[in-house]
């Protein structure tokens, strides 16, 4: 608990000056951790981090994350996702050459890990950058839904929510926690200096769905561990394991907000 604890007060103080700052500094520490997150997808499918299809991984990833002037070399009409794209093809022709050691079913894996953490945090970058308090917004939903449905699920939790993937969490916990975050949430839309997208209610409305699929993006998050029968995706923060085990479910509501215009 100790070393949690520490690993936590220390993770936030990075964070948060980074967070209040915005700008480069921001988007060099988001950078890192989606390189970082990358890796731990590819540790946890038991991939060499030193090869040639986690160099393409990587760099499809880097390409995700840069900033739009870093691809000034390309041709106007093509965009990030392309040149993703043309990435992700390379790990498709490296196929034929590596003599059966990568299949195509490793390179869908890997195209996919690299989809899901590239642009869970590109978006991370652009919620930032739109405003300080829209990302925040976003934490909120997923620190507060969070505790609450840890809090809650201990003293009153008796119904398993998906045993199978997370024996430890309940409908009880997952409904409690919602309900907090459209409390506190709703209260932080009432003070917050700027003007959200949408009405209140629709905003409550989005935040009910947004804390629903930042515990959907929860346990995806436990089902890769359970797949690839790990406890945590890494040890870079000690109590906490990984960056894919504390942003699981930022990556799966930044892009809802996405969807919902929000960002």
């Amino acid at each position: 608990m100790r070393t949690r604890v520490i690993t936590a007060v220390v993770a936030l103080a990075v964070f948060i000056p980074l967070l209040l700052i915005g700008g480069v500094p921001f988007n060099v520490l988001v950078f890192a951790m989606g390189i970082v997150g990358m890796s731990e997808f590819l540790i946890m499918k038991k991939e060499l981090i030193v090869s040639v299809e986690a160099l393409l991984s990587f760099i499809g990833i880097a390409v995700l994350l840069a900033p739009g002037q870093c691809a000034g070399f390309l041709p106007k009409n093509v965009t990030t996702l392309d040149a993703f794209y043309f990435v992700m093809l390379a790990l498709l022709i490296y196929t034929v050459f590596s003599k059966n050691r990568i299949s195509f079913d490793d390179a869908g894996v890997t195209a996919l890990g690299a989809l899901y953490a590239g642009m869970g945090f590109h978006l991370m970058m652009q919620a930032r950058a739109q405003s300080v308090w829209v990302i925040l917004y976003a934490l909120l939903i997923v620190w507060i839904t969070d505790s609450g449905a840890y809090l809650i699920g201990r003293k009153l939790g008796k119904h398993k929510l998906a045993p199978h993937v997370s024996p430890n969490k309940t409908w009880e916990g997952s409904i409690g926690g919602s309900l907090v975050s459209v409390i506190v949430v709703g209260l932080y839309l009432v003070f917050s200096p700027v003007k959200f997208a949408y009405s209140l209610p629709i905003m409550l409305l989005l935040t009910v769905v947004l804390s629903v699929g930042g515990q959907i993006g929860d346990l995806i998050e436990s089902a890769f561990k359970r797949h690839y029968g790990v406890k945590d995706s890494g040890r870079i923060l000690p109590g906490h394991g990984g960056i894919l085990d504390r942003f699981d479910s930022l990556l799966f509501v930044l892009p809802l907000m996405h969807l919902f215009g929000l960002i």
